[in-house]
């Protein structure tokens, strides 16, 4: 099981493997020096790459002895539970600010950083790649529907308390009940999208990732490796997200000394940092298929994970807050919202013609720097 595990899925995964030293540490040092908070908040940080990327692997063999498209859905879910975890202990500790930009911060990084990465990797592999209109179409309508569902209660915040017509107590509670009508609204949406793909829609997306596996350029490689077991998959699944659960509870601890202490931005961590070290499992699967020229195994990666985080994860935190008797809505950023419509029309426009190269590849990645450095100077609320 632990050489399979090493070995993991492909070369760049397998470079991960390399922090796992790392983790130890960074699970200990809370305990040992617990005054040494950037170094606590740098080590979990790095230790839950390998800790992310085992799961994803787990979650790769796992979904290979089950049903294609069950598998696909299976394994993106499992890519989203370290972000899961995170949105936990980030909503448990009342750092609703930092939630509500990881909540858009990961559905940039994964629209427009990792797509970008796919659209780049496989374009230098190949002159131009396509995919199947079924995959790029459906998730661009989803993401136009996430993206209309989370702006309705920021958007009404702004028309209602420019008007003037109620306390600003009066309009915080009407904000609070629509995000959770939303909330509810738009994992209803999540729960369709997942009928469609694995009842009435399966063989179609059958027919479509089978096509992609015929076409992997490194079949004959990956079919003669060893194999986890289900049962070491799920052995592996269990150690990795207990660890995820440790790492991150150590991780979101420090982030009230990174933003008052070292003067970084709750924007920046919620909208780059955050994102970044909790999709890095899923990054590294999409980003190899797209090498191996599977680009609608990839675009199901990117896009269906993108779409859990905006239907089903980021409501999920506000109906959990719910449970909790906080008041976590989803009442964003303007400048959140700004950027979230504008990244939703540009990968939209870069899915209709169903092909893809390095050169929008690199367009997708330079828009995502550009938010990265305007997050990084946006200053924190007084």
């Amino acid at each position: 099981m632990l050489p399979i595990c090493w070995r993991s899925s492909s070369d760049a995964s397998q470079l991960c493997n390399i922090l796992w030293p790392i983790v130890p540490v960074a699970v200990s040092i809370d305990y040992v020096r617990g005054d040494l908070h950037l170094a606590i908040f740098i080590l979990n940080y790095i230790a839950m790459v390998p800790c992310a990327n085992a799961i994803g692997f787990a979650g790769q063999e796992m979904a290979r002895k089950l049903h294609k498209v069950f598998g696909v859905l299976l394994e993106t879910t499992l890519g989203s539970v370290v972000e899961i975890v995170m949105f936990m202990v980030l909503v448990r500790n009342e750092q609703f600010q930092v939630i509500q930009a990881a909540i858009l911060g990961s559905v940039l990084a994964t629209q427009l950083l990792c797509l970008g990465m796919c659209f780049m990797i496989g374009g230098l592999r190949h002159e131009e790649q396509e995919f199947d209109e079924e995959v790029g179409e459906v998730g661009s309508d989803l993401l136009l529907t996430a993206g209309f569902g989370l702006i309705i209660p920021t958007v009404f915040h702004a028309a209602v308390s420019a008007e003037g017509s109620a306390t600003k107590a009066e309009i915080d509670d009407k904000v609070l009940h629509i995000s959770r009508i939303t909330s509810l609204l738009l994992i209803s949406s999540y729960v369709i999208y997942v009928w469609f793909q694995m009842r009435t829609h399966a063989s179609i997306y059958d027919a479509i990732f089978e096509a992609d596996e015929e076409r992997d350029t490194d079949r004959e490689e990956d079919l003669s490796k060893d194999k986890l077991t289900f049962t070491e998959c799920v052995v592996a699944l269990v150690v990795s997200i207990t660890l995820v659960a440790v790492i991150a509870i150590n991780l979101v601890e420090e982030i009230e000394y990174i933003v008052e202490e070292r003067g970084v931005s709750d924007m920046f961590i919620g909208l780059i940092l955050v994102p970044l070290v909790e999709k890095f499992a899923e990054h590294l699967t999409a980003i190899d298929e797209a090498w191996d020229n599977q680009m609608n195994l990839a675009l199901a990666h990117v896009l269906g994970a993108t779409i859990q985080t905006s239907l089903f994860n980021g409501p999920l935190v506000v109906l959990v807050g719910w449970g909790l008797g906080l008041s976590m809505d989803l009442n964003l950023d303007i400048f959140n919202i700004v950027v979230l419509i504008l990244a939703i029309l540009v990968v939209g426009n870069f899915l209709r013609d169903q092909k893809s190269n390095y050169l929008e590849g690199s367009l997708c990645v330079t828009v995502y720097l550009n938010i990265a450095v305007a997050a990084f100077y946006y200053p924190n609320p007084k």
